[in-house]
């Protein structure tokens, strides 16, 4: 009887601990199945977007970002889902000041702003990322993060 209560405890504790993991991870847009289902959440200006030039922007991010579902953070968070995320808000990613206390959540807009300067869109940001100057990249850019990070592939 005292094994089967301890065994039930531990149980207890460990799908806790396992419930309190999971929601600790803010996450954004639910995931959708298609390219065009994802383009279509973004205002008109992005939806003709050049996915190529965007992955290959996405390239300079990559040493620092993931956008895979499941994939690990680095020395900035992981990007899958994170249209609709609350800035600052990914539950296992410890951000600087400036960004933990931003009040928006991300979209093109904010995206677009963020992608131009980042260390003037919030200043304090430890990100050292110096920006796009160009427009057309920027839409590329996040047009394709829009497709990579909230398009569910085939496992």
């Amino acid at each position: 009887m005292r094994i089967r209560s301890t065994l039930l405890a531990f149980a207890c504790i460990t799908l806790l601990a396992a419930c309190a993991k999971q929601g600790a991870d803010v996450v954004g847009l639910p995931a959708v199945a298609t390219q065009q289902e994802a383009l279509a959440q973004l205002p008109a200006e992005y939806q003709n977007a050049d996915l190529e030039n965007g992955r290959a922007l996405f390239g300079r991010c990559k040493s620092c970002h993931t956008a895979n579902d499941g994939g690990p953070d680095g020395v900035g968070p992981n990007l899958w889902r994170v249209f609709g995320r609350p800035a600052g808000k990914k539950g296992d990613f410890t951000y600087s000041d400036a960004v933990s206390k931003a009040t928006f959540s991300w979209d093109a807009e904010h995206l677009d702003h963020w992608l131009t300067k980042p260390k003037d869109f919030l200043p304090g940001t430890k990100m050292t990322f110096a920006g796009l100057d160009d427009p057309k990249d920027r839409k590329d850019l996040i047009a394709f993060l829009k497709v990579e990070t909230q398009v569910t592939k085939p496992k």
